[in-house]
């Protein structure tokens, strides 16, 4: 993973990509649940063939640089470089697109996630919901837009991923309103909240990208503890089914607490981290476009719904079920995986200023390469003053 984020070679880059699954593969294959092989599977043929299209667009910039300049390279500051034809860079946007969008996993090839997530031991699921799932929404900030800024521009294309993003924040949390199963939920619920994410980055401004960006790091922390609360109530029951639960709040009081603050965390409620990222993604949209901004909105309440509405199913009520009374509460060890990630959630909703400083410049320069190609002739056209002239 480390492989993937700090490459400046694009096969290197590919290299570590692919590689990334056999260790994945593994984890959800042997330590997984019931469904575990075809899950596994599933994983592995999905991100396999989504990477293999990649590689045809990276050897397309490839032959297309050397092509003009002579020199045959991967590295990646050559190649960004290199001016390409629309047709072509739509070729190589399309092609990195797949590769991206099941990575992510934007609707519709989402459909490998839930099975993955549900199957994966809680260690698996945390590290595919807080990492793994975040290389796809870095290869666009990094690779398709400041590579292919005449096409990441496109109005056809730009309306087609905005669309598919609006339709997996409602789907993503309208499917989490009706699952049964408490880890099938929460991993649905990462579908809703990534097509925030590719919202803001497709937003094209610096306040979508920025929250884009905030908000992959906020959905690690917010559904891992999710996972991780999951994971700690299977250990003790070994039944992930919701209507197994009920009043657990009167027998784990402390694990009630940690719950409360990672669905609401989740849910974005202001002064948690949540709420800085969608709040930034939603503004950027709202700039970006008044309908894109007013269907996202409508992912924020269907989420706080699906949240809210599991709490009070588990954590609510009367203990109905005999088995859960003598269940034991957090221990140290719980505690201490949980704190770290509490504060870290509590440091941002309250003061994310650092965050925005370092995203700053990054983000400006992404926004200006991408929309220089719309405003370019324009600002071709607007004469010089005199003082500037002489």
């Amino acid at each position: 993973m480390i492989g993937v984020f700090i490459s400046l070679d694009f096969l290197l880059f590919y290299v570590f990509w692919e590689l990334v699954l056999v260790p994945m593969y593994f984890i959800i294959g042997v330590w997984g649940g019931p469904r575990k092989l075809y899950a596994a599977m599933k994983f592995f043929l999905y991100t396999l063939a989504g990477g293999v299209l990649m590689l045809l667009g990276i050897l397309t910039l490839y032959f297309q640089h050397a092509a003009q300049t002579g020199v045959y390279t991967f590295e990646i500051a050559a190649l960004m470089n290199t001016p390409m034809p629309l047709w072509v860079e739509r070729l190589v946007f399309w092609s990195f697109f797949v590769g991206f969008a099941i990575k992510v996993p934007m609707f519709p090839f989402h459909t490998w996630l839930p099975d993955a997530h549900t199957e994966a031991p809680t260690a698996g699921s945390v590290i595919l919901a807080a990492v793994l799932l975040k290389m796809g929404a870095y290869g666009f900030i990094r690779f398709s837009l400041p590579l292919l800024p005449q096409a990441s521009s496109d109005a056809v294309i730009v309306n087609v991923v905005v669309t598919l993003s609006l339709i997996g924040i409602v789907y993503g949390a309208l499917v989490s309103l009706m699952q049964k199963d408490w880890k099938k939920l929460v991993a649905y619920s990462s579908v809703s909240h990534l097509g925030f994410c590719t919202l803001g980055i497709f937003a094209l401004n610096q306040s979508g990208l920025t929250g884009s960006i905030i908000q992959q790091v906020n959905h690690g922390i917010s559904t891992g503890m999710l996972f991780l609360i999951v994971g700690v109530i299977y250990e003790r029951r070994h039944t992930r089914e919701i209507k197994d639960y009920g009043g657990l709040a009167h027998v784990m009081p402390n694990y009630a607490i940690v719950f409360a603050f990672a669905m609401l965390s989740s849910a974005g409620l202001p002064l948690l981290n949540g709420f800085v990222g969608e709040f930034t993604i939603l503004q950027g949209a709202f700039q970006a476009n008044y309908l894109w901004g007013s269907v996202a909105v409508t992912g924020v309440v269907f989420g706080a719904a699906y949240l809210l509405w599991l709490y009070q199913r588990t954590m609510l009520g009367e203990v109905t079920n005999e088995k859960n009374k003598g269940l034991p509460d957090l221990n140290w060890r719980e505690w201490a995986v949980f704190v770290p990630l509490m504060i870290w959630a509590i440091t941002i909703g309250v003061y994310p200023k650092p965050y925005f400083d370092i995203l700053e410049k990054p983000v400006a320069q992404i926004v200006e390469r991408v929309n220089g190609q719309r405003t370019a002739p324009v600002l071709a056209e607007i004469p010089r003053p005199e003082s500037e002239a002489r």
